[in-house]
């Protein structure tokens, strides 16, 4: 049954206490249980499990709603606001008074929670993500159990599935006269391939986009038929193209050989024929009924408000992952961490392997799920100024809002994602930041560097980089919440820079030549945003970005080197190659190469890295190695002494002496 008094989330009562301010207008709870059978977490005891709908509206004249596209035109209630309502997920303690006074908001990705998997080391389940966390098992490690956080989920893209219990947000569809438009769905293409007029006498908003889909780099191989995230509004002017890379001209398939199976479902003819794994398909064609996609930034902001009130909770705190850390910067610029009533949202925020980029989510048609990289996605909207916080343009705003932040970014961001525009400037010159901003390189992890990763090739010519930046963002979290609690500074930024050549420029980089491996050509280039909807073949002017240099093993000298670096068992990348097209970056993943255990077997292989025996000569050695690296980064906070225990466990348990 669902409930909607505040007293039914056990939250207190200031929770819809002024629904005017921030116009949360109600809070619906759908379930309310306790977590892992009551089992308690140290001093914060017990936790409990919410579940609920936010039901809220937004002013289109409130200047704090000035950023939000297309909110003008959406449909207006009678007081003259926009309604939305979006899930909202919460891990509280049963008792609010043993929580540390931290709520913990984990941006969604794509409707999923990444927060047990990337902070806790939770084992995923087959779908990917830990989205109902409800058994012991759920909670992994119990760091942020043990912490006394209040998690807080909220569902921000609307095109999120809510399949496997993921999370999304209803927003209305925006209309040339701000009316209402029928349900969405998938509607029956009419005769000649126009859809029915708009009913109750709506105007549509009609566009020619650019939806380009591939099979198997990001997901399944077969895809017989391809979903879009917009009906289309006639069929007779789309066209589809195939190319290999994305440097290759596209290829235009025949009329014959793709047709509708509805508004906004395509398929490949004849029926049964599948998309070529990992070439790049495009489908540009008249789309119509686009949604108010930056609603979910206001949503996000309205909800956290509300929150931050509640008896228990005396600071905020922010964390995000790849495309949520991506949304925390954006975010930001859209001044979003100042409510309605003009204070302060989130007290600090954590943005982690984001790169320089925000998200295509507040444009009409937007589509929140890209992600550019060098093979696909390249030309959606991503990467725009400003990039930084350095002096000049930033995305703080200087006016008692901005949060403290630390941002942290792996090698593959570096080479994929544009990391060095975060600290230099337009000349690629490094800068100073300001006193309340931390920037961190995890050295030697790639993107996707969690508990449970292994070196699986999967797609890629190299094994992949099985290292987790676990540990450096728990201490990072840890960090933080003391900066923002108790006025602590954390660590100083910890990146490569042009001015001591820890930084340089991708042409410098020299690899060690080890027979079978193919290094990554290049980065991939970074320039100005263009007309997504036909974009040129290449990046225009790009800007000037940086890699981090590497040492002779090819392991990256600069950033924070975890002991799995500073003590190495192999060269770890952030970058690899696609086995079909090794002359393009493999997405976001990363290599690893293991040093051969002995002299002989490297030369008999043609390595011209030291081996173990070499290095080390004896597995004490070695493990005495890691942990005087383990202490040196506890002494220096950044990293915390129960992980330091894990990495001298997992240094005395290795396979490779």
């Amino acid at each position: 049954m669902r409930r909607s008094t505040p007293a039914a989330l056990g939250l207190g009562a200031l929770l819809l206490a002024h629904p005017a301010a921030a116009h949360l207008t109600q809070l619906a709870v759908v379930s309310q249980e306790p977590f892992a059978d009551g089992a308690s977490f140290g001093s914060a005891g017990p936790y409990v499990r919410i579940q609920a709908i936010a039901h809220g509206e937004l002013d289109p004249k409130d200047s704090a709603n000035a950023g939000i596209a297309l909110l003008d035109q959406a449909p207006r209630n009678a007081r003259g606001f926009v309604e939305y309502d979006t899930d909202v997920f919460i891990l509280r303690p049963a008792d609010p008074a043993r929580g540390n006074g931290a709520l913990l908001y984990d941006v969604t990705n794509r409707g999923n929670k990444f927060l047990m998997s990337w902070l806790n080391d939770a084992p995923e389940p087959p779908s990917g993500a830990v989205n109902d966390p409800r058994s012991l098992a759920d909670a992994g490690n119990g760091f942020t159990f043990r912490r006394g956080d209040t998690m807080v989920w909220s569902g921000w893209q609307p095109e999120a599935s809510r399949a496997n219990n993921g999370m999304a947000i209803r927003v209305p569809v925006a209309t040339q006269d701000g009316l209402p438009v029928a349900p969405q769905g998938a509607l029956p293409v009419a005769p000649q391939g126009a859809l029915p007029v708009a009913p109750q006498g709506a105007l549509p908003i009609v566009a020619r986009i650019r939806y380009e889909f591939i099979a198997g780099s990001r997901g399944p191989d077969a895809v017989p038929r391809i979903g879009l995230p917009y009906p289309v509004a006639t069929m007779d002017t789309a066209r589809l193209t195939v190319r290999s890379r994305g440097a290759d001209a596209p290829t235009p398939l025949r009329p014959d050989e793709f047709g509708w199976v509805d508004s906004r479902t395509i398929q490949l003819l004849p029926f049964g024929t599948l998309p070529t794994p990992r070439r790049i398909y495009e489908l540009t064609y008249e789309a119509t009924r686009p949604t108010v996609d930056g609603i979910g930034f206001a949503a996000t902001r309205d909800l956290v408000s509300h929150l931050r009130a509640e008896p228990g909770i005396r600071h905020t705190l922010a964390i995000g992952v790849s495309l949520s850390g991506r949304f925390l910067r954006h975010f930001l610029e859209l001044g979003m961490n100042r409510d309605e009533a003009g204070q302060r949202v989130f007290d600090g925020v954590l943005p982690h392997i984001s790169g320089a980029g925000k998200v295509f989510a507040n444009q009409p048609f937007a589509m929140p799920g890209r992600t550019a990289t060098q093979h696909e996605d390249r030309f959606y909207p991503e990467a725009w100024p400003p990039f930084g916080y350095g002096p000049g343009l930033s995305l703080l705003r200087g006016d008692g809002s901005d949060p403290l932040v630390i941002e942290s970014n792996t090698s593959t961001e570096y080479w994929q994602k544009g990391a060095s525009l975060v600290h230099t400037d337009s000349a690629g010159a490094d800068v100073t930041l300001p006193p309340g901003v931390r920037v961190m390189l995890v050295a030697g992890t790639q993107h996707s560097g969690h508990s449970g990763i292994t070196d699986a090739p999967g797609h890629c010519a190299n094994p992949r980089n099985p290292n987790s930046a676990g540990p450096a963002l728990r201490a990072m979290l840890s960090n933080l919440d003391a900066w923002v609690a108790t006025g602590t500074p954390p660590p100083g930024s910890m990146v490569p820079r042009r001015d001591d050549e820890t930084g340089v420029p991708v042409s410098a980089i020299r690899m060690p030549a080890i027979p079978g491996v193919t290094w990554a050509p290049g980065d991939n280039p970074i320039g100005p945003p263009v007309d997504w909807t036909d974009p040129p073949a290449a990046p225009v002017q790009p800007y000037p970005t940086m890699v981090p240099a590497v040492d002779a093993d090819g392991n990256e000298v600069a950033g924070l080197r975890l002991p799995h670096l500073a003590v190495p068992l192999g060269t770890y990348t952030g970058t690899n190659v696609y086995k079909d097209f090794p002359s393009e970056l493999c997405d976001r993943d990363g290599t690893f190469i293991p040093f051969a255990r002995t002299r002989a077997d490297r030369e008999s292989t043609g390595d011209p890295r030291p081996s173990l025996e070499e290095r080390y000569g004896t597995r004490d050695v070695y493990v005495a190695k890691v942990k005087a690296a383990a202490d040196a980064l506890v002494a220096a906070r950044l990293l915390l002494p129960e992980d330091a225990a894990r990495s001298v466990e997992a240094a005395a348990a290795s396979d490779r002496f």
